[in-house]
């Protein structure tokens, strides 16, 4: 076989590859999605009769309301509070040589391995102790406490590419440390930012444990679907999920073109 005919045959094999992986991932939400057009109450293939029904019943429901409600605002809380602690800390953790820092790099990463039943459990018998109720409020902060060191982890890579020297020349020009920060500082960082924008808002949004042991009565959207598919399934439940997935599609979509934005524009500005 020539080197052209093997390079085509190589790349036709990672094509049909690729386009395995990429079938067995996605299959389940588009068998997911095709669960949610059906107008029975239980999914069968082919489907005998496709209708919006249980859309609409769905979003005319006050409980979903309430549901998208308390996850979306669990969410946004958790994505700006782990994002502000996370910048600082990754700056901490790449940026900084510092004594301890060592220690700090294994400790702010401990949580993520710890098996998230475990960690909610321990929480709940901790807000016990303290005498807290239960509710979203006690969420946020458990979910902090997972999802800040992903954060950290995540904005420490763009911090990692970041040259120091750029902030030194900025110093000697005269600027300020607070001029340092904005003006150099932040917009290098902003891509990864984005990303832990990103990353929290969507682990915060998905997780179950951590949300079942402290929502309280306050329920989230992953627990729903848990306890829907336990006991008193509908078509609900794939419409929900399907909505999940294209928003969590639609978000990384829009920040992975935001990054792209603000790397062009870095680098126009860099050209001027």
């Amino acid at each position: 076989m020539n080197p052209a005919r093997r390079r085509r045959a190589v790349h036709a094999l990672i094509t049909a590859w690729t386009l395995a992986v990429v079938v067995f991932i996605y299959l389940p939400g588009a068998t997911l999605a095709l669960a949610s057009l059906t107008s029975t109450r239980y999914f069968g293939f082919p489907i005998v009769k496709w209708g919006l029904d249980w859309w609409r019943k769905t979003f005319n429901s006050i409980e979903i309301h309430q549901l998208l409600e308390v996850s979306v605002k669990i969410a946004f809380i958790v994505m700006v509070v782990s994002v502000a602690i996370a910048f600082f800390g990754a700056l901490a953790f790449a940026r900084y040589d510092w004594r301890g820092r060592s220690i700090y790099q294994k400790l702010v990463l401990l949580p993520i391995f710890f098996p998230q039943s475990v960690l909610g459990l321990a929480l709940l018998l901790w807000f016990n102790t303290l005498g807290l109720d239960l509710s979203w409020k006690t969420a946020v902060f458990a979910h902090l406490i997972w999802v800040v060191p992903v954060a950290t982890l995540v904005i420490s890579i763009q911090v990692y590419s970041f040259d120091p020297t750029l902030e030194e020349a900025a110093f000697d020009l005269g600027a300020t440390r607070w001029q340092v920060l904005r003006e150099v500082t932040l917009p290098v960082l902003l891509p990864g930012i984005v990303s832990g924008c990103l990353f929290s808002f969507l682990l915060s949004w998905g997780n179950f444990p951590l949300s079942l042991f402290t929502t309280g009565a306050d329920s989230t959207v992953p627990e729903y679907l848990y306890a829907k598919m336990v006991v008193g399934y509908t078509p609900g439940v794939p419409v929900l999920g399907t909505v999940s997935t294209i928003g969590a599609v639609v978000i990384l979509l829009g920040g992975y073109g935001l990054i792209l934005m603000l790397r062009r524009s870095r680098d126009r500005r860099g050209t001027l």
